[in-house]
């Protein structure tokens, strides 16, 4: 297993040039470097520098306008978020975060990518980085002398470089096959057969970067496929791993000539891109707080859950970041509508799996594929700590069809969801006043701007009869 990543605030213990220079030893043949910022919707954001410039980057910081972690989904600067005009769009000085720089196998150009942690004006961490909020959230967990245990599963469809006549994404065709694959086949070994190819070079990637992902299964629509990351300390360092892994999975697709994509519902026919989380705690002792032989947990695990449960809705937004996402959120689909929970039932918001008493844990199925991973993970940490502060007891678990034994409750439309957030105490805890209320103008400036647009579809079915 990769050593974690430190946060952002850890004191280097030797030059940050260093690890620059062991890297560079190891891959001379590296041109360029891309230096990467996670923004709010998960999205890298950054500029690529030639190697000469890393070096001034790693001993100095490098300049980027805080703006960057105040764009919507088509790049644009919100104004409203404060960090224009009224910021001067100024510049933040970022640092390389120790343990991220790695090489992108996938371009030929001999390119590296580091991540980068940002600071405000003053030097301390800069509000509005969603990993800066993860490790706020899960210090708040270490007070209780606790460490998160994280297992990410991450969702994706495989798609051809051409979309059809409406812009739509068509399925990507396996080599040596002359159509996409047609069917719903789940863990269909055919299938994994026919992109083997893609699939083998994403795992060899993995490993090259010191990603620990799992085998790759078909899942419930042709052209869909699976990969679990396996459990490791820490949230931080499993968020880290799960950003490594989206940068793996598109570069690898892109030299096979596909896209990858995690986007919550990209064919509405379909099945949606969901991303899941396994976590438990473990004490100083390294226990699992959660293990008991009764398949339902331990009381801190029913505690978690019920932290869980009340906070879902006011944390939607985070899990469903924007207007496709809520098409994934629908009665029946496997994506939660309610925050139910249960043992080892996929039709619930809350799975306890199968599992042996030490391996007793949670999985968070609500967030979409296409979700920020830190903001996520942060999210759910919030939940479990105030269930675990508060020590109350969840209803009764369900079992069968969740669907059928629950109403939808969580808020299934953008706008709700978003004023849920907005309107949220919790939020406002966890992720601070100044975060709650940027995301909000952001994300609410996309809802408005996003429909505003009139569709093709409008035009079908309303031109004429009106």
């Amino acid at each position: 297993m990769p050593p974690a990543m430190p946060p952002a605030d850890t004191p280097p213990t030797t030059r940050p040039e260093q690890e620059l220079d062991a890297f560079l030893e190891a891959h001379p043949d590296i041109r360029v470097v891309d230096m990467v910022m996670i923004d709010q919707l998960g999205a890298a954001r950054g500029k690529r520098i030639p190697v000469e410039e890393a070096r001034g980057a790693y001993r100095d910081g490098f300049r980027l306008p805080g703006s960057v972690l105040a764009l919507d989904a088509t790049g644009e600067t919100v104004e409203a978020s404060g960090l224009l005009w009224e910021d001067g769009d100024a510049d933040r000085v970022c640092h390389p975060i120790p343990g991220s720089l790695l090489r992108q196998s996938w371009d030929m150009r001999g390119a590296a990518m580091v991540q980068l942690a940002m600071r405000d004006h003053d030097g301390t961490p800069f509000y509005a980085c969603p990993r800066e909020r993860l490790i706020a959230i899960e210090a708040r967990l270490a007070d209780l002398g606790l460490t998160p245990v994280v297992a990410l599963e991450f969702e994706f469809y495989l798609l051809s470089k051409t979309r059809d006549e409406r812009g739509a994404p068509l399925l990507a065709r396996a080599p040596g096959r002359s159509e996409p694959p047609q069917t719903t086949a789940v863990y269909a070994l055919d299938d994994l057969r026919d992109f083997d190819a893609v699939l083998s070079d994403i795992a060899e990637a993995c490993r090259d970067v010191g990603i620990p992902a799992a085998a790759a299964t078909t899942e419930a629509a042709p052209g869909q496929f699976e990969i679990n990351l396996h459990h490791v300390p820490g949230a931080v360092h499993a968020a880290d791993l799960g950003v490594r892994f989206k940068q793996v999975v598109k570069g690898v697709a892109n030299l096979h000539g596909m896209d990858a994509t995690f986007m919550s519902k990209p064919f509405h026919d379909l099945s949606g891109n969901g991303l899941h989380a396994h976590i438990s705690l473990i004490d100083g002792r390294e226990r699992n707080i959660f293990a008991d032989e009764d398949p339902h947990g331990s009381p801190a695990l029913r505690h978690a859950i019920q932290g869980l449960a009340d906070t879902m809705a006011e944390f939607t937004a985070l899990f469903a970041p924007h207007a496709n996402a809520y098409r994934r959120m629908q009665p029946g689909s496997y994506a939660p509508v309610s925050p139910c929970w249960g043992v080892n039932n996929r039709t619930l918001a809350l799975r306890i799996p199968s599992s042996s008493p030490a391996a007793r844990r949670i999985e968070h199925r609500v967030a979409g594929g296409d979700a920020n991973v830190y903001l996520t993970l942060g999210a759910i940490l919030a939940g479990m700590h105030k269930g675990l502060t508060d020590k109350i007891d969840p209803p009764p678990p369900t079992t069968g069809n969740g669907y059928e034994a629950h109403d939808p409750s969580l808020p299934l439309e953008w706008n709700v969801a978003l004023e849920a957030f907005r309107e949220s105490h919790a939020a406002r805890r966890y992720f601070g006043d100044r975060f709650v209320d940027l995301y909000y103008t952001c994300r609410e400036h996309e809802r408005r701007a996003f429909e505003a647009v009139v569709t093709p579809l409008e035009w079908q079915w309303y031109l004429r009869l009106s």
